[in-house]
């Protein structure tokens, strides 16, 4: 282990799901907290920040030397962006110190309008290699947050390359774990229409099941993550910042965690032994405790068949308790702690407050004078706005408190009355902005300014600007900024082309059969066949590889190889590490659909900075989000019409508590060998497909393929192709036909044919189209 000693400290960033919770980091040692606001934020279900408190939120957090983060970490659709505009501006005022980002359309707009907000790439990027980081960063991102997923040696990997962009790295160190790649679960929107990434995640994967081959009723169902124990080897990652997770939970958690972790981080900066049990961390709520990915450890032991509270099961077991006396015991003992608890951080909240800090304002002049505002603030022992010289203040005898005190001059002097006069009601709505802040107009005197005077209005704003710039430790107000003007169109699409993809080489044969682009599919695990696939797709120039969303490690470098062999014309990638790729070698690029693109800022930000020529639209949206989505000039939109639909993508084996598997833990060779199936049915008797094919994740799909012939007629010229998707995903829809045929009906469709829908209906079935109909 490295010297702790030395001054680097890792962050330890805490969740505020609201005020009380804010508090309660703050005073158990957050060096940051990072919280949502009442839209936008992946976590609805929290309380959240009203954006009228922010100003007070931060400057209470600044007081006390603790960073605030706000989330607005979703993918947002068109119309949204004109408020999101509106809360940017205000963030920006409130002087938050980051916002955390999924959608790459509100990165654009951050970094082309709010340069002064640092941009954090949220864990909903599903960011897990080089490629990755080298994308955000040139999306100006100055921090990424690294996937639950990925090991110690993963992470370490990251973070040094990371810190050679400048860019820093933040890991989930505690709180719930995620089955799924985050930003790649959309269990929550195909079964409820509740879409993860818009905050909504009805959490599917924590469901009862009925009780499948192996006796459990939840199967899917994640102990908690800790790195409690692993503290040290997380400084010698180079991780920069330790995240909590939990903005759903209450301020008692909140504090009790953070203050745990707090005590850990200080034993490991000042060389003591580090505390080797995590018992602490159980006396809240988990579902048991696991660091199974951060060791590498991907065993079957990371799952409970429960997902309530296990704290008073894990001291009921501690304990040995058998006897009905003890077990009432045991659990009012823990009880009785939670209790406790509650009351301790009840009170410790209740002396810190969000209350606007109290101005008071006296307007002096005479004629022939200036105009003159003297303005007072309390003093603050907190060195938050620091430059007290600009304000001419004194400092104070010890343990006394004084006031700041800045004496604002206007350049005009005050004249004889030519128009309207000075008054009270003129300087309160003058001066009205101050109110906006964390500072509110306390006290208006007038007793020194002589009666009938007045001066340009323009002067009084000028002087408004001025006191905001004292008042916000030196800093101008950001001024607002209009929406940007529509992306300029492109041209229409006369006619849309048809493509398809398959993964199989037997369909390659299709190519020889349709004037349709083909797509392969590439798998997750390149690493040992990359060579193999550079060599097949070499033969077939015409066939435009498609790169899979998760590419960890060797087998990302395996990836950049295959391309750099192949030298391919255009390639499709769900893997923006990928695009980057594509974009330094100069091959044409197009985003993936499971990079949810949803809105014509993406889209810019794709097409300026990573240099993408298409982009396929989000699968999750309905019609009327389609369409309102403008063209960008050289940005072909692509459409899927026809797949199954992923619901998630795990690193874990989903195998395990429904089927059984002989292996304990997953591991490379699983990953390259393992395909089968099996079926989950949940207590609504909705069937859900595991499937897993050689050398890619474990998924779960929905029961039914995704069939959607009427955006060819609802949105004409909108789209450059519809694509159909032909690998074999064995899920309840049927084809009556040949893959030919299949494909022969689908082009007649896209190209007009009105009789082709029906047919296709016909041939494939059952399937659904909830989504279009839905939306996010």
């Amino acid at each position: 282990m490295n010297d702790t000693t030395s001054k680097r400290k890792m962050e330890l960033l805490a969740p505020g799901g609201g005020v009380d919770a804010i508090k309660a980091a703050i005073i158990a040692g957050a060096d940051a907290v990072y919280c949502g606001l009442e839209k936008f934020s992946a976590r609805d279900r929290a309380a959240n920040v009203p954006i009228d408190d922010m100003p007070q939120v931060v400057h209470l957090a600044h007081l006390h030397h603790c960073r605030i983060f706000v989330t607005l970490n979703i993918m947002l659709v068109e119309k949204e962006f004109s408020r999101v505009l509106k809360i940017l501006h205000r963030l920006a005022n409130a002087q938050v110190d980051g916002i955390i980002v999924q959608d790459i359309g509100l990165m654009y707009l951050i970094r082309t309008h709010f340069p002064m907000l640092p941009i954090h790439a949220s864990t909903q990027l599903t960011t897990h290699n080089e490629g990755q980081v080298a994308a955000l960063a040139r999306l100006l991102a100055v921090r990424v947050n690294l996937c639950r997923e990925l090991n110690l040696n993963e992470i370490e990997s990251l973070s040094r390359f990371s810190h050679g962009l400048g860019v820093e790295t933040e890991v989930f160190v505690h709180g719930a774990n995620c089955l799924s790649f985050s930003g790649l679960c959309y269990m929550s929107s195909v079964n409820y229409g509740n879409s993860g990434n818009r905050g909504r995640c009805s959490q599917p994967c924590r469901e009862e099941y009925a009780p499948t081959g192996q006796g459990w009723r939840f199967p899917l169902n994640l102990k908690d993550n800790t790195a409690y124990l692993n503290v040290a080897q997380l400084w010698d990652a180079d991780v920069d910042s330790l995240k909590i997770e939990g903005r759903i939970k209450k301020s008692n958690y909140v504090y009790a965690v953070v203050r745990i972790w707090r005590q850990q981080l200080e034993r490991l900066y000042s060389g003591v032994p580090l505390e080797d049990s995590d018992e602490a961390l159980r006396t809240v709520y988990n579902r048991d405790l696991t660091n199974g990915f951060l060791t590498g450890n991907i065993h079957r032991d990371m799952f409970i068949d429960n997902p309530k509270d296990n704290s008073a099961r894990y001291f009921l077991k501690q304990s040995g308790a058998v006897r009905y006396k003890e077990i009432k015991r045991v659990n009012q003992t823990v009880n009785d702690g939670k209790k406790a608890l509650i009351e301790e951080v009840k009170g410790k909240i209740a002396a810190l407050s969000i209350e606007k800090v109290p101005v008071s304002v006296m307007v002096k002049g005479e004629v022939g004078s200036p105009l003159c505002f003297t303005v007072r603030t309390p003093y603050d022992t907190f060195d938050v706005f620091s430059d007290t010289a600009l304000f001419q203040s004194q400092a104070p005898a010890s343990g006394e408190l004084t006031a700041d005190k800045t004496d604002v001059d206007s350049a005009d002097h005050l004249t004889p009355p030519a128009h309207n006069q000075l008054n009270r009601k003129l300087f309160l709505y003058k001066l009205r902005a101050i109110n906006g802040t964390a500072y509110q107009i306390d006290t208006l005197q007038l007793d020194e300014l002589a009666t009938g005077l007045c001066i340009g209005y323009e002067e009084i704003v000028r002087m408004k600007d001025r006191i905001l710039y004292r008042l916000n430790g030196n800093r101008p107000t950001v001024e607002p900024v209009a929406l940007p003007d529509g992306p300029v169109s492109g041209h229409a699409v006369l006619m849309p082309r048809l493509s398809v993809l398959i993964s199989d080489e037997s369909d390659l044969s299709l190519c020889s059969d349709t004037d349709a682009t083909v797509h392969f599919e590439l798998p997750n695990q390149l690493s040992s066949s990359w060579q193999k696939y550079a060599a097949l797709l070499g033969r077939w120039p015409a066939v435009v590889p498609w790169f899979p969303a998760v590419l960890i490690g060797e087998d990302y470098t395996a990836a950049v190889r295959l391309l750099e062999a192949l030298k391919p014309a255009r390639i499709v990638t769900d893997n923006s590490g990928v695009g980057h790729a594509a974009s330094v070698l100069k091959i044409l690029w197009t985003a993936g659909p499971q990079l949810n693109i949803a809105n014509s800022y993406a889209l810019r930000g794709l097409k300026e900075t990573l240099h993408c020529d298409g982009a396929f639209i989000s699968s999750e949206l309905n019609q009327l989000q389609l369409k309102s989505i403008p063209a960008v000039a050289d940005m072909a939109l692509h459409f899927s019409i026809f797949h199954p639909i992923p619901m998630m993508t795990s690193r874990q084996c989903l195998f395990h508590n429904v089927t059984g598997c002989e292996k304990a833990r997953m591991d490379n060779e699983c990953l390259r060998t393992c395909e089968r199936t099996a079926t989950l049915k949940n207590m609504k008797d909705t069937v859900t497909l595991i499937e897993k094919r050689q050398e890619r994740y474990p998924r779960l799909v929905f029961n039914r393929h995704y069939l959607n012939t009427a955006v060819v007629s609802d949105l004409p010229n909108v789209f450059s192709s519809f694509l159909i998707d032909l690998t074999h995903i064995p899920t309840l829809t049927q084809m009556t036909r040949s893959k030919k045929d299949i494909l022969a009906l689908f082009d007649r469709h896209v190209k007009g044919d009105p009789t082709a829908a029906d047919a296709l209906h016909l041939a494939i079935c059952p399937t659904t189209c909830n989504q279009y109909a839905v939306g996010v």
